[in-house]
């Protein structure tokens, strides 16, 4: 299972992850994200709720990033877990996210 709850402000955009983020549900953030305002220019995910995230999943945040590299904005990502934060660090993705408490 895997849900996203998407809140949108005037330039931001906050989605709260739920579940499992794998190849078949990436698909799903990737349209969401996709969708948001060419406005926005911050873009913020909480990882309190999601369980695991594959190579799709990081794909996909990977792009997120990219849009907001071609605004020359801000994503961050809040409440990851340890096994998430792991995933980061071999990938060496903790070099390019931005991770807040």
């Amino acid at each position: 299972m895997f849900n996203v709850r998407t809140r949108v402000s005037e330039n931001a955009v906050s989605m709260d992850l739920e579940g499992v983020l794998d190849s078949k549900t990436a698909p799903e953030l990737e349209e969401k994200i996709t969708e948001i305002g060419d406005n926005v220019t911050e873009m913020h995910f909480d990882f309190a709720d999601l369980e695991f995230l594959t190579s799709a999943g990081l794909r996909t945040i990977l792009y997120a990033r990219q849009l907001m590299d071609d605004k020359d904005g801000r994503m961050t990502l809040k409440n990851v877990n340890s096994d998430i934060m792991d995933i980061f660090k071999m990938t060496g993705f903790l070099d390019v996210l931005e991770i807040v408490d």
